[in-house]
């Protein structure tokens, strides 16, 4: 960590959520003061009247956009916060985007052409995909996890790796300034497997059933999602799950100087907290 990144504030967009919760705590933990930014703080992607309150003063900003960084609207929202922010003398800024999904590329470059001291994480599927949101209450309630996977295999990524990974970022200077770091975890699983290593840790039996992405959004429609985001998420799915993220990404080995936290130990850590319990 640099001298001036002890005194450093860092808003971090998304604080409630998956990868925010996980930054803020990296970043407390580094020592640095940390400016939650929610929608239940304040913080609106959709409200530009919401922004300046909540960057005014910080250093620098983690930026996650809501629901997909595909989204549509994504790019748009991301530059328009991201220029805000630089206005404002916030020039230190990492985005989360994922790895594979070409429609992410606009938020990416809408995120340089702002003038920030930009980094960007790409990450691989969360683990915690399968212990927090919507999956996992599928998992729990019925014992089967229906998705448009088919035996695709993933790297997937735990989420305090990528928390750990963008504060060692904003942490080292100029160091990871323009760079691009691509993360995952350290093996590949298919969903079926994963699912398995999850039952045997939560001691029940659970399976994994795959369907298309487009049975997949008709079952979101079901379900009352909105048709254009279910779109999107078809959109994004059908990219992400043909094969394409089928490998090894050493982003947290060349940040952080150690592996990617394997799934094994997230499954177990998570049936232990009674994640999956009927």
């Amino acid at each position: 960590m640099t001298e001036n990144a002890r005194n450093m504030t860092v808003v971090v967009t998304g604080a409630s959520g998956r990868t925010g919760s996980r930054v803020a705590r990296s970043a407390e933990a580094a020592g640095l003061t940390v400016r939650a930014a929610s929608r239940a703080r304040g913080f609106d992607w959709q409200d530009r009247s919401t922004w300046a309150q909540v960057l005014r003063g910080a250093d620098a900003a983690y930026l996650v956009y809501p629901s997909d960084i595909g989204a549509p609207g994504a790019a748009e929202a991301v530059g328009a916060v991201a220029r805000e922010a630089v206005g404002m003398g916030v020039r230190r800024l990492v985005l989360l985007s994922s790895r594979g999904q070409d429609r992410a590329q606009d938020a990416e470059e809408a995120l340089h052409a702002s003038g920030a001291d930009w980094t960007v994480v790409r990450a691989a599927w969360f683990a915690q995909n399968f212990s927090e949101g919507p999956l996992v209450e599928e998992l729990r309630l019925s014992g089967e996890l229906v998705f448009p996977a088919g035996e695709v295999r993933e790297p997937f990524v735990d989420v305090r790796d990528i928390g750990d990974v963008v504060v060692a970022a904003l942490s080292a200077g100029d160091r990871y300034v323009g760079e691009t770091v691509t993360v995952s975890g350290p093996r590949l699983l298919t969903f079926g497997e994963a699912v398995a290593e999850i039952a045997k840790a939560a001691g029940r039996e659970l399976t994994y059933r795959a369907v298309s992405p487009q049975q997949y959004g008709e079952n979101l429609l079901g379900f009352g999602v909105p048709a254009a985001e279910v779109d999107a998420l078809v959109e994004a799915f059908t990219q992400l799950l043909d094969g394409r993220n089928a490998y090894l990404s050493d982003g947290v080995r060349q940040v952080l100087g150690r592996e990617a936290r394997d799934f094994t130990e997230f499954a177990g850590e998570a049936a232990a907290a009674g994640t999956w319990r009927a």
